[in-house]
């Protein structure tokens, strides 16, 4: 059903200050000891992906590796670079890595569970508009990047922040407008509430183009492959990341993968119904009398989906290239927000008019979510725009003299363009076509 949730669904009554001591503890060392597992999945599975083994010798399949990584990037020389501002430059990997971890706080894992005699939800606080604080939390991070290059007075960690904030700009205001559709049909922002929204049916198919927009914007929010070009390696070495070193680093290493995590628990709270375990799970427990809702096993259901969407991460860093700077930009500000901004009035379009008329919102938006969905799929993988611009280039390229000192420096040719022949290949040129003259 719709609009049957109007505000916080957890019950935090019987807290006490010492639970919320527990379950802060409890979600830092979850994320801590999530991140060292990730570091060994990733590696693991890439490596599978490239028929390697992968890490394989400290422990049992190589899952102790990230232990004595973490202690030679903790024990190596930090350096102070003596032209950066030096408290911002101290500072900003810090502020990267506390923003990461504050998402998790409003973020239901389970639901009410007794704990210690205590019944208490597996959640440390939610809100009305707890999904404000999450974005805030997330955008806030961002300037851990944007004042780490700034604060190195150095010309590729300016650039590589420069891009972090246009990025930021670019996929967040994407993101945030797919949210909105979720808000709207949920009737609330809280977290739990949101959770207890889809009881019934996951957003994944009552809100299809949202997901869609969502999951391409999780890779631009936490700087992923395809789209990690505030760090592009061959670019610009590092971006923001260039002139740091020791902790310093290892703190901006921890905030982009509790970051990952974060997307992923967002991604499952919002359009994969948290930790309910969906209908087809309930059914099957119900033959027996169970509930899997209910209890400790929800959470079970939670992380599960959240490292199915670790995995995804993973596959996409291992298969896909990146995106060159204009194609990204092209995605955000001409794909993803135009199509977010026609979802978004197809959902309060037929919000508008249930409240005149009542109709089946579910089934109708179902239906619209298909049809959107399907469009969106066609314009994506059918549009050759940027093919077909590319082309032109290439040919315009072709009737222009190249000249790789035009700049004042040697650059490479381009497609389409070719370097002219050598004085000695002229030479050569010149006497084959006397002797033919001649001949």
């Amino acid at each position: 059903m719709i609009f049957n949730v109007g505000g916080v669904a957890a019950d935090f009554s019987q807290d006490t200050w010492w639970i919320w001591v527990i379950k802060a503890i409890a979600i830092v060392v979850f994320l801590i000891f999530s991140v060292i597992f990730a570091l060994w999945f990733e590696r693991r599975l890439i490596a599978r992906m490239q028929n390697r083994l992968g890490p394989n010798t400290v422990g049992p399949l190589g899952l102790g590796q990230s232990f004595p990584d973490a202690i030679k990037l903790i024990l190596k020389e930090d350096f102070w670079l003596a032209g950066a501002d030096k408290v911002i430059y101290a500072i900003a990997p810090a502020i990267a890595a506390l923003c990461s971890f504050l998402a998790m706080a409003v973020i239901p894992v389970g639901p009410n569970v007794s704990m210690f005699g205590i019944y208490t939800p597996i959640q440390l606080a939610d809100s009305p508009v707890a999904m404000l604080f999450v974005l805030a939390a997330a955008a806030l991070g961002e300037y851990g990047m944007v004042l780490g290059g700034w604060s190195a007075k150095s010309t590729l960690p300016l650039y590589g922040s420069v891009r972090a904030a246009t990025q930021m700009i670019s996929y967040e205001l994407a993101q945030g407008l797919s949210l909105v559709t979720i808000f709207i049909t949920a009737a609330t922002m809280s977290t739990s509430g949101i959770v207890n929204a889809q009881t019934d049916l996951w957003n994944v198919i009552l809100l299809m183009p949202a997901f869609m927009i969502f999951f391409v914007t999780m890779f631009g929010g936490t700087n992923r492959l395809p789209f990690d070009l505030p760090e592009a390696e061959g670019e610009i070495v590092a971006g923001p990341h260039l002139e740091y070193s020791s902790m310093k680093f290892g703190w901006y290493y921890l905030a982009e993968y509790v970051n990952m995590l974060n997307m992923s628990m967002l991604a499952t709270t919002l359009f994969f119904g948290g930790y309910r375990s969906g209908p087809i799970l309930t059914s099957l427990f119900g033959l027996w009398g169970g509930d899997p809702n209910t209890g400790w096993f929800p959470v079970l259901v939670f992380v599960t989906k959240m490292w199915i969407f670790m995995g995804v991460f993973v596959w996409v860093r291992g298969t896909l290239l990146r995106f060159r700077y204009d194609q990204f930009m092209h995605l955000g500000w001409k794909g993803l927000i135009p199509a977010a901004l026609g979802w978004l009035t197809i959902v309060m379009f037929v919000v508008g008019i249930n409240m005149v008329i009542a109709i089946n919102m579910t089934l109708v938006l179902v239906i619209l979510s298909i049809g959107y969905s399907l469009i969106l799929l066609i314009l994506a993988f059918g549009d050759d725009t940027i093919k077909k611009s590319q082309q032109d280039i290439i040919e315009e390229r072709q009737h222009k003299e190249f000249d790789g000192f035009e700049n004042g420096y040697p650059v490479p040719p381009l497609p389409g363009q070719h370097l002219p022949p050598s004085p000695r290949a002229r030479n050569r040129s010149s006497i084959d076509t006397k002797t033919l003259e001649e001949a």
